[in-house]
């Protein structure tokens, strides 16, 4: 389906479906401009360099995590296919997964799953009613400096373990009323019960068909279910940086909370709280969302958002915050792109409690999706959705006209998650078994399920990136 019509922007479309070997550009008439072909499922997001290479998460199979949005391994493709970088973030200990960000001095900011032990969790205030899985996967931020042609050197790093706060044992470290340290991470947050409901076990069942998360046979901790559910404590989805502020934002959908960090500062002043530009070393500036967890006044605004990111310099809203609102079934069933505006200065964020966000506008999706999904602000001023579920992406004007329309026709090479397993370890994406049975849709789903989408890149005709691929 493709629908273009008068004020829709020219350009391209990057993206890459969630059961598909596959990563395809392309044009403003949903015609393929070009397509990058791995050997593994996406994991989960995809990014055109300036140099028109290709830079892809994928997934590969890893002992210790399963769960919605992982991946392990950064791959950069030349414009034949030719695997020119990668690096691999899966041992025992971590899991790079969901997003990437390339940063303007050519290193790589990832996401990354670290694992906790059950004594470390006890250890720091971790209630042991709230540890089912016997194990807790904070996140980490990981900035990785590449050497060629595979491997880096991590320069910079943030762990959200290093940023606790704890009112379950005054006799351990970080006891304190949750309230009085917004800028640190409750430890006994917790969004899941001890047994998974009926409702998310459908859930699960609907993400595995999408191809994003699986295996509800093992005992994991993340959105792949089974008898280790809940390890994945934040499920942070996407990663973004601002160069003129030297922040992050990192949108946590587990707690529907947008955390603001420090990149200023050093990996020492990162594991504590004092230094940097911001002031407050790796504490976080400032969170956005769900004040439930951080005790603070006022009313939940998000509800499992995806895909935050700054609007950039000379877009209209340039500073404002962009993101994919989902929603949440039985609470906001509907989903929208929403643009915020914060104040960005180190005396407006100094007290939580009375910063004030401005939603400046909001575009509802053409579909509620509770998961995946993603939104972007054109240079013309028009925000794009990408609903993620349905692999439907739109282009709205600023009065919400639909200009352009696009239902993704590619994906199904992967069969859904679970079953059986293919090749191990870091090499291996343990889900290649050739094209799934029952036609596009793969066993026990409809067509619509090899659309999926974790979101959708438009890329003007100008891009750097772009000029250079399809010169050639």
């Amino acid at each position: 389906m493709l629908r273009a019509d008068e004020g829709a922007s020219a350009g391209y479309k990057l993206y890459a479906p969630l059961r598909s070997h596959s990563t395809y550009l392309i044009d403003e008439h949903g015609a393929v401009a070009h397509e990058w072909k791995s050997d593994a499922p996406p994991g989960q997001s995809v990014y055109l360099l300036e140099s028109g290479n290709l830079l892809r998460c994928e997934r590969v199979a890893s002992e210790v995590f399963e769960g919605g949005g992982q991946g392990g391994r950064v791959r950069e493709y030349d414009r034949d296919g030719k695997v020119v970088w990668e690096y691999v973030c899966a041992d025992e200990r971590r899991l790079q997964h969901h997003d990437i960000e390339p940063l303007p001095n050519g290193n790589v900011l990832m996401i990354a799953w670290e694992l906790v032990s059950e004594k470390e969790a006890l250890a720091a205030g971790r209630n042991p009613r709230l540890l089912p899985a016997k194990q807790l996967w904070p996140d980490m931020l990981l900035e990785i400096e590449p050497t060629r042609p595979s491997g880096g050197k991590i320069v910079w790093e943030w762990h959200a373990w290093d940023h606790l706060v704890q009112h379950f044992d005054p006799e351990l470290p970080n006891y304190a009323e949750i309230a009085s340290a917004p800028q640190r991470i409750d430890v006994n947050i917790s969004t899941r019960e001890p047994e998974p409901t009926k409702a998310e076990l459908e859930e699960l069942e609907k993400l595995r068909k999408l191809g994003y998360a699986g295996d509800d046979a093992r005992p994991r901790g993340g959105d792949g279910g089974g008898p280790g559910r809940g390890a994945d404590w934040h499920h942070c989805n996407s990663v973004h940086y601002s160069p003129e502020l030297d922040l992050i934002v990192l949108s946590s959908r587990e707690l529907s909370e947008l955390w603001f960090i420090d990149h200023s500062t050093t990996t020492e002043q990162a594991r504590g709280s004092s230094g940097g530009r911001w002031g407050r070393g790796g504490d976080l500036v400032f969170r956005w969302g769900n004040p439930r967890w951080s005790g603070q006044p006022g009313e939940r605004t998000l509800f499992g958002q995806h895909d935050a990111q700054w609007i950039p310099a000379g877009f209209p809203g340039a500073g404002n915050i962009l993101l994919f609102n989902n929603g949440e079934r039985g609470e906001r069933e509907w989903s929208s792109a929403d643009e915020l505006r914060l104040p960005f200065t180190r005396e407006a964020l100094a007290d939580f409690a009375n910063v004030k966000v401005e939603l400046v506008g909001s575009w509802r999706s053409p579909d509620f999706c509770g998961h995946i999904s993603g939104a972007q602000r054109l240079a013309s001023g028009n925000t794009l959705i990408c609903a993620g579920e349905t692999g439907r992406v739109v282009e709205l004007t600023p009065s919400g006209e639909c200009v352009w329309e696009y239902l993704n026709p590619h994906g199904g090479d992967v069969a859904p998650m679970g079953g059986p397993r293919g090749r191990r370890g870091p090499g291996g994406d343990g889900d290649r078994r050739g094209p799934p049975p029952g036609g596009p849709g793969g066993r026990g789903g409809g067509p619509g399920d090899a659309r999926a989408l974790f979101r959708a890149t438009h890329l003007a005709p100008d891009h750097p990136g772009v000029v250079k691929l399809l010169a050639k």
